[in-house]
Parts: C-alpha cells; structure tokens; sequence
C-alpha cells in the first residue's frame, strides 16, 4: 500500500514538475501566435512566420496540416514523425525543441478538433499573445457540433485571455467577439480590401486573399510593415495542401489540374470549385471525388456540395467509390457523369482522365488527400510529375 501511495506521489510531482518546466519554456518566448479555424491555419501559419522572418523576428513555426512540419528560424524545414498518431501532448515537446533556437516568435498551427482538447491546448500549452481564427465553416461535425454557431463557439476555444484575435470569419463573427470580450481580449475582423490581384499573382501557388490580409495584419500587429513582410509571403514555401494547378499538354490534349484535395469541407471545396467553373465556363470540367473507409459522412458531404456545378464527368477514387456512386445517384447525379475508378495506381486515374479530355478540360482533385495510404496525395504527385516530365521531353 505503501509503495503505491509513493508511486503516485512520485508521479504527481514529476507531472508537476514537467508542467512547470513547460511553462517556464512557454514564456521565454515573447510573440506566441495560435492560428485556429477551418480552412486556411497551414498556409495562414506559413505566411505569417515567414513575414515574421523578413522582418527580423526569430520564428519558429510549426505546421499540422496536410504534412506535420517544423519551419526553423532559418526556413529550412523538418518533419515531425508521430509513432502513435497526433496528440495534444505534442505542443509541449514543440516548445521544448522551440527554445533550443532562442526564438523571439513562435507561430503554431492547433492541431485539435475536440472543443475540450482546443481550450486544453489553448490554456495549458500554447498560452497565446495573438490568436487567429481564419474562418468558421462546417467541418468535424462529429465533434464540434451540427451548427455553424456551435463550430464558432468550439474555435473560439483558442482565443486567449487579453492579447489580441485576428480572423476573417464574418457570418459567426459577433460570437466571437461576445467571447473576446469576456476574455478581455481585443478582436480585429479582417477584410482583404487592399490585396490586389498584383499581389496574389505573385504567389507561386492560388493563394485567398483572406489568408494574406490576415497575415499582414499578424506582422503590422508586432511592428512589421507590408512593404517587408508581403514579399517574404510571396516567397515561402506552400503547404502540400495549397490549392495548386498542374498544366499538362500530353498527346494534343490539354490537362489543367487543380489540387483542392486539402479544402475537404463541403463550403471551402464549394466555394473554390465556383471560383474555378466560373472561371472557366465553357471549358471541359472533371472532378475527382477521392473517398476513405473511415470518412464516408465526408464524401457524402462533398457530393452534395458539387451536384449543383457544372461539371462534364465525377471521377470516384479511393476506397469506398460503390458507396459514393450509390450516394451520388441517389442525390440526382446522373449515371453518365459518373466514372468509378477505386485505387488502382495513380496512372490508370491519369489515363482515365486523359480518355475523357477531349481537347482541354479543367480537373479539380476535391476529397481527402491523406489517409492510411495517401492516395489523393499520391494523384496529386502523379499529375504533377507528368507535368514536368512532359515539359522535359517537349525540350
């Protein structure tokens, strides 16, 4: 009884031990940015970090998006490798590895979905000076609630006491300020008035206006001006999970594929898949829906997010694509837009696409892109591989 009564104390202290030893990590950096929301936290937490870079404050970044990574003071970038999957825990550990670099800043992106799990992070690890909460949309209904409302209210979790909150959420934004003003915390709504499409042609990937407002708006709150911080933006690397275009001429055919694989929300993957039709309205359109075993309430979401575009054809890959014809047919989908491939490898989804082409189409990669084998990740990597190997035999 004894031993077990020792046990227990010993383990305590060293659990308080280590908590203090996190906290004393936690406030030896001055600038701690957490960036929360739906769509947006990898880019927005790159974009930051790097206009941070460009105007001298030593930033450490840590991204949990489509790839775990570490940015370092430097750029340079390191992969986080997880044994047992993610877990909150791991903030500790980033702070630990952080103080290592002596950094003046540190931007991290919230890796939890859980409303609990959100403040946990929020209060006990990150304990921000600055908040971001790019945008509050439905996703992880399962855990954040069937309401938009209840979405904003689990994201505001992160919004710290005192400090300051910066988001371009503008539907659930009053919700947010009532809960900004009971911590004490200024609110600041960002609009993205003065980016021009100058601006966001020089980005080497489709950037949204909103996430490099945002940004901006982080640096100018620690002293960084535009003139310095926009141009090291432009320059960062993107996340994996960037919405990007591939352009591939191949046999007299033209192929413009977009990886909107990230975006996996039924609204962001809406919104953009819009953006691009509109765009392009009298161009050949493919979608391919990528689905997983364990995310078929997703594929579902998505189907009735694209049955009322314009599209020519819905390319179902993945795990679960009989389920998702099922759904697609059910919802007023057409047979004849509907061409189940599964996960064959990515080649056969390239010539299936190629088939269909029938001068130019525009192909839209919407879905999950990770999962136990990453097969939208590995679409994307062969779409983007046939560019550039095109490219090299054409020259």
């Amino acid at each position: 009884m004894y031993i077990l009564i020792l046990a227990t104390l010993t383990l305590v202290l060293y659990w308080m031990s280590e908590y203090y030893r996190h906290l004393r990590n936690v406030r030896s950096i001055p600038i701690r940015i957490h960036v929360n929301g739906t769509r947006g936290k990898s880019s927005v937490t790159r974009l930051i970090a790097a206009g941070l870079r460009a105007g001298g404050k030593r930033t450490l970044a840590k991204i949990t998006g489509t790839l775990p990574r570490v940015v370092l003071p430097d750029g340079q970038e390191g992969a986080i490798i997880r044994l047992q999957g993610a877990n909150i825990i791991e903030q500790k550990y980033i702070f630990r590895y952080a103080t290592d670099h002596k950094p003046d800043a540190i931007v991290i992106e919230c890796m939890a979905v859980n409303p609990v799990f959100q403040w946990i992070t929020e209060r006990k690890f990150v304990r921000s000076t600055i908040s971001v909460i790019t945008n509050c949309r439905p996703d992880h209904q399962d855990l954040m609630g069937s309401t938009v409302e209840s979405i904003s209210m689990s994201l505001s979790n992160t919004i710290p006491q005192g400090g300051v909150c910066f988001t371009a959420e503008d539907e659930n934004f009053g919700i947010l300020k009532q809960v900004a003003a009971k911590r004490h915390c200024r609110i600041v709504q960002v609009r993205p008035h003065d980016i021009t499409e100058a601006d966001i042609k020089g980005f080497h990937h489709i950037e949204h206006p909103e996430n490099v407002q945002l940004a901006l708006a982080v640096c100018a709150e620690v002293g960084i001006d535009r003139c310095i911080a926009l141009p090291a933006m432009q320059e960062a690397r993107p996340d994996p999970g960037a919405l990007r275009k591939y352009k591939i001429k191949d046999g007299g055919k033209g192929i413009i594929f977009y990886n909107v694989f990230a975006a996996n929300d039924p609204q962001s993957t809406e919104r953009i898949a819009h953006m691009l039709t509109d765009r392009y309205q009298h161009a050949e359109v493919i979608i391919i829906l990528n689905s997983r075993a364990d995310r078929f309430y997703r594929s579902q979401q998505l189907v009735e997010a694209v049955k009322h575009l314009r599209f020519d054809y819905l390319l179902l890959t993945g795990e679960i694509c009989d389920k998702v014809e099922s759904y697609a047919l059910h919802h007023g989908i057409g047979m004849d837009k509907l061409v189940r491939v599964g996960d064959p490898l990515p080649e056969v989804v390239y010539r299936k696409v190629l088939e269909l082409t029938k001068e130019e189409s525009h192909v839209i990669g919407i879905g999950n892109i990770a999962g136990e084998v990453k097969y939208g990740a590995q679409i994307v990597a062969h779409f983007r591989h046939k560019m550039q190997s095109l490219k090299q035999t054409r020259s």
